[in-house]
């Protein structure tokens, strides 16, 4: 046997030394006092020791935990004393620890034969881990389907994996991360800890997409393992997770159909290679997951369908009465007094009329184009444009309603911005994002408009200020949902439809653009948009 494959320690040893440096499972031979005087390669494998550190030891201090020492030593002893011993011949299944600090399940035989110096006691043994976990999972997939049938809400049932998975397989972390589809992230809904298992900087509550083990699984939308998260440079939250003692991460997507609406990931502290069962496994629990949350979501879908017709309802009733009543006394008005008016009068009653059926009209508009947003016929026609003349016309057509408010309105653009886009989609969106700002801007406010090309002159930054009442930060994520206002002005009874910005976003994302509110300090709001210039952009957002 060559000196690399070393097995005894200077002790009679009754077997062949070659078999036993090329054995898959681990042997470990030991005298009658618990002294380790045998210790094959797959020994160093299993237990992470090596073969000069391993003999001679105690094994008790070597591979036993703590709790389960005292036992060890006293049933060893007995043996050595010769008193009747049920466990020689039978496979065992104890606790073991690791080099590393962890512990794992393993499954051992022991046999004793005597020596020249007395018994000495043989295990044959391997790392069951896997199997154990298999074996285990029927009770996790039930406490996991148990925990999703009686969840009262998403939150809680996203607790209830992560505790199953860590509890009942004792992983030491475990995460299930869901997407934001109006942010674009995906934010922690539920995380297990191990007890006394301190987090610190791994634990982050919100992730872009692409970024950690969970922000990629979620973008790649499939199964991905990294046995050493210390090995894993590349990213930040690997190197936060190795420093706190994580090691293995297995992390697959959540999907609903062919759509990947999240991440479930667990992460160990051991160091292990792919296993193709157990990431079945999990892919297993992460499909539960994921039909739940498409029941889920089509229980939230009706209900919202339900309050939506409702808000409808109530919105295009005000919204209608209010200039059909404008219209029709004043048109009565017109009709009965028309001998005894004066020209000027005559004008200012035609005026109201026409104002009247202006907003009529916007609102029918509106409603067409939301329809058509609907059926996915929102037509998009490009052709070259100028952004910066787009901008201006819309200035130009506020002028009169921004006086009247003693509105400051800055235009902060170069001369001329080219695109390829539909000039009159994007008129609208400038009209939206300006009459809001004028309408949600107390007298005497300002508001900024900014347009620019990045560096490479492939996208377009373009972004809308005003001074006016704001979004409180509960409102934004609803910001672009269809007849949804926000609270700011519900509570000033400011008149709008909820339908402007939804249309508006679809026109920038049929342009293959973003828009978003940007971080904004002080009072009022700032809409963020990005446009690409190019054909080959936009159809590749």
């Amino acid at each position: 046997m060559s000196d690399s494959t070393p097995v005894g320690c200077g002790c009679e040893i009754q077997q062949p030394q070659a078999v036993l440096a090329v054995a898959p499972d681990a042997y470990i031979a030991v005298d009658a006092t618990g002294r380790i005087v045998a210790w094959n390669p797959a020994a160093q494998t299993t237990f992470g020791h090596d073969h000069a550190h391993a003999c001679g030891r105690d094994l008790a201090d070597l591979i036993i935990p703590d709790r389960y020492r005292a036992a060890h030593r006293a049933g060893l002893a007995r043996l050595g004393a010769g008193e009747p011993a049920r466990v020689l011949g039978q496979r065992l299944h104890l606790q073991a620890l690791h080099a590393d600090g962890h512990e794992f399940p393993i499954e051992l035989t022991l046999t004793a034969t005597e020596g020249s110096t007395g018994p000495v006691f043989h295990a044959f043994g391997h790392d069951v881990t896997t199997t154990w976990r298999i074996s285990r999972f029927a009770e996790v997939e039930a406490t996991v389907s148990r925990g999703l049938a009686e969840a009262a809400s998403s939150h809680t049932a996203a607790t209830r994996v992560v505790d199953a998975l860590g509890v009942t397989m004792s992983w030491p972390v475990t995460e299930l991360w869901l997407a934001d589809d109006d942010r674009d992230v995906l934010l922690c809904s539920a995380r297990h800890a191990a007890p006394g298992r301190r987090l610190g900087r791994f634990a982050l509550d919100e992730l872009e997409p692409g970024v950690g083990l969970a922000g990629r699984v979620y973008q790649q939308g499939h199964p991905l393992w990294i046995p050493d998260l210390a090995a894993d440079t590349a990213s930040l939250r690997s190197r936060a997770a190795a420093r706190i003692g994580l090691h293995v991460a297995v992390g697959v997507p959540i999907n609903t159909g062919a759509r990947s609406i999240g991440a479930l990931c667990v992460y160990g502290d051991r160091i292990e290679d792919p296993e193709d069962s157990l990431t079945t496994l999990l892919v297993g629990v992460a499909a539960q997951v994921g039909q739940y949350l498409e029941r889920r979501r089509a229980e939230e879908l009706t209900i919202e369908l339900a309050r939506t017709k409702d808000e409808f309802l109530a919105l295009v009733t005000h919204e209608l009465r209010n200039p059909l009543a404008v219209i029709t006394s004043t048109a009565s008005l017109l009709e009965e007094e028309l001998d005894g008016l004066l020209d000027a009068d005559q004008r200012q009653y035609v005026h109201t009329i026409l104002r009247g059926a202006g907003r009529l009209s916007v609102l029918v508009d509106d409603l067409l184009d939301l329809a058509r947003l609907e059926s996915g016929h929102l037509a998009i026609d490009p052709a070259p444009s100028d952004l910066v003349a787009i901008v201006e016309h819309a200035v130009a057509a506020i002028a009169a309603q921004s006086a009247e408010k003693a509105l400051t309105v800055t235009i902060d653009t170069p001369a001329r911005l080219d695109l390829y886009a539909d000039s009159s989609r994007l008129q609208q969106v400038a009209d939206n994002l300006l009459s809001n700002a004028v309408k949600y801007t107390p007298a005497g406010g300002a508001i900024t408009i900014t347009a620019a090309a990045d560096p490479d002159e492939a996208w377009i930054t373009w972004t809308f200020t005003d001074t006016g009442i704001g979004i409180p930060p509960a409102d934004r994520p609803h910001l672009f949902r269809r007849f949804y206002r926000a609270s700011t002005a519900l509570d000033r009874r400011i008149p709008g439809t909820g339908l402007g910005l939804v249309i508006t976003r679809a026109i920038i994302e049929r342009h293959g653009g973003t828009i978003g509110l940007a971080n904004h300090n002080g009072p009022g709001t700032t809409f963020h948009i990005r446009v690409p210039t190019k054909p080959d952009v936009a159809s590749n957002p």
